[in-house]
């Protein structure tokens, strides 16, 4: 076992414009700004925080959702504990496209046990009036897959702690299960300087 807090690696990906980065500066910075720049590939943030008692670093992967960068998927979803899928509730196509990115994600990432793994999807942008897909339409998808369903808006504060907080916990009990037995393979693959940001712009 690794000495220190437990190295917790979880992605957002989904659409281009979803608000992955604004769902991450929110939790992450606490704050919102109407300027967010595109990601240009790969956007990297850490958080430390105490989950039952453990010290965990979150290490927090934004990705870009354009075509061009999907190439980028095997080495940025490689060793991930947990996954965000990220749709824009205004958007019925951002919400059609979850699949693929998932299927994607269960390609390229490999994860030891595809089954069982966590997934927490998140419906941003609640705050806005044109909603084109339902509470309900959302959740039975996420019944159908066993993956978390939470719902919110990054621009009004509005359970985006919340979705990070079950994504951490998931992710965590991931770790545990095949980080430990696999001698810190994780650790060693995802260890970053505590709170630095890094960005690839392939």
């Amino acid at each position: 076992m690794t000495d220190g807090p437990a190295r917790v690696k979880m992605i957002l990906i989904g659409n281009s414009g979803v608000g992955k980065s604004s769902l991450t500066t929110r939790y992450v910075n606490h704050n919102y700004s109407t300027s967010h720049r595109a990601t240009i590939g790969i956007d990297f943030v850490t958080k430390e925080v105490e989950l039952d008692g453990q010290a965990v670093i979150l290490e927090i992967w934004d990705t870009a959702g354009t075509e061009r960068f999907k190439s980028l998927g095997t080495p940025m979803y490689r060793w991930s504990h947990c996954c965000l899928l990220v749709f824009d509730v205004t958007s019925s196509a951002s919400f059609s496209a979850m699949e693929e990115w998932r299927k994607e994600f269960l390609t390229q990432g490999d994860p030891p046990d595809p089954s069982n793994f966590p997934f927490i999807v998140v419906g941003n942008k609640t705050d806005m009036v044109n909603r084109e897909v339902t509470r309900e339409e959302a959740s039975q998808w996420c019944e159908q897959i066993g993956a978390q369903y939470h719902e919110g808006s990054a621009k009004e504060d509005v359970h985006v702690t919340k979705a990070f907080l079950e994504a951490a916990r998931a992710g965590l009990r991931q770790y545990k299960k095949h980080t430990l037995e696999n001698t810190g393979h994780f650790q060693l693959a995802c260890k970053q300087p505590r709170e630095t940001r890094a960005r690839c712009q392939c």
